[in-house]
């Protein structure tokens, strides 16, 4: 169903209040244009007619900005069908690594550095784990997707780690995860391993004022590990909740008009119940802006025997080990995610539902495309 409310809405009505209010940088600003622009006559479009009926109909170009509640279906359903192809007969475990509010103060300045040095940490961690004998023993994958906010928008910076039940030995075989229907590594050892490795890689890149660290130091640092999922079908539906998800979706937008902004979040620490919140437009802007990433960021990053350079060798060894088919790259065209995942046929006319459906004219943008 199509929501009563959009993020775009929002930035129209409150948009230029909140710039003049809050000066936000460069990268901020281009994505709020791009996303109250998109699918509006001003990025262009075309107009299709069917060659049955004569219907026409005409369709705005989206932004494509990957902070678009509109704009990640077919992105999503494209990267899902990458990982179908790469998943193996395992276990797979859910590891999620969450950073502790003292670093907040960090982010508007230094959001970057930060981001990457929870990437690292994570992947240190996971890979020190898996390297020691009296675990694994052997060098494993993982797929980690950044998010950055909570149900309410605040400040929320956590990683979700795919990880497989199992690794490449030093010579050259598949070895599985020991423990199978229990977790794959101690949560406490891990929370331990992940503060130190995090705080040696930020102050790398960065000068940690005292109180921050001594903040960060005696707060309890949460890693949550839950058990392995029960397929490799239930991974892919997981990914697919997960991976191109925005700070928030259109159809939490319960109210928006020129005064305040009203949307409906979850409440974990009741279990989930759903309650609803309402907050200015200038407010809601600033806090759904705080998740904008910076420019060319890579929030979903592979590892081990799932990066990209590893793939041809380390995961054909396992693909060949647990007696599957090569794994090889395949390329998918929009069209064949259209109708295989999406169930829509861009050629099929919506009112005589026979195909013969046809761009008659292209509409040009009134301005150029956001950058």
């Amino acid at each position: 169903m199509k929501p009563a409310h959009e993020v775009a809405d929002i930035i129209r009505f409150h948009g230029q209040v909140f710039e003049q209010q809050y000066n936000p940088p460069l990268q901020v600003r281009k994505t709020l244009r791009a996303l109250s622009l998109c699918r509006t006559k001003a990025l262009g479009g075309h107009i299709a007619a069917c060659r049955n009926c004569g219907v026409e109909s005409i369709s705005y170009n989206s932004c494509r900005n990957r902070h678009c509640p509109r704009c990640q279906q077919t992105n999503k359903e494209r990267w899902i069908l990458d990982r179908e192809n790469e998943l193996l007969p395992v276990p797979y475990y859910h590891i999620v690594f969450t950073l502790p509010h003292a670093f907040n103060e960090l982010l508007p300045q230094y959001d970057k550095e930060v981001y990457n040095a929870l990437f690292a940490a994570c992947w240190q961690t996971i890979r020190c784990f898996a390297a020691d004998h009296k675990y694994l023993g052997a060098k494993t994958g993982m797929v980690a997707i950044l998010h950055t906010w909570g149900q309410q928008l605040w400040l929320h910076p956590h990683l979700h780690c795919i990880v497989p039940g199992g690794g490449i030995t030093p010579s050259g075989k598949w070895k599985n995860a020991r423990y199978k229907d229990k977790y794959l590594f101690p949560k406490k050892a891990l929370s331990a391993v992940f503060r130190a490795r995090f705080m040696a890689a930020l102050r790398k890149e960065v000068e940690v004022p005292q109180h921050i660290a001594k903040q960060a130091f005696s707060t309890r640092w949460v890693v949550y590990a839950k058990r392995p999922f029960g397929s490799a079908k239930t991974v892919v539906e997981y990914l697919g909740r997960y991976t191109h998800k925005v700070a928030i979706s259109n159809h939490r937008l319960l109210h928006v008009d020129r005064e305040k902004v009203c949307f409906s979040y979850k409440d974990y620490r009741q279990e989930g119940v759903k309650k609803q919140s309402s907050l200015s437009g200038t407010e809601f802007l600033r806090r759904f802006s705080s998740h904008v990433l910076p420019a060319g960021f890579v929030r979903i990053r592979h590892y081990g025997i799932l990066a990209s350079r590893n793939k041809p060798v380390e995961l054909n060894i396992a693909k060949k080990a647990l007696l599957q088919p090569a794994w090889r790259k395949i390329k998918y065209s929009w069209m064949q995610i259209a109708k295989e995942k999406l169930h829509y046929d861009p050629e099929k006319c919506p009112c005589c539902q026979e195909q013969g459906r046809i761009i008659i004219r292209v509409i040009e943008p009134e301005r150029g495309p956001p950058q």
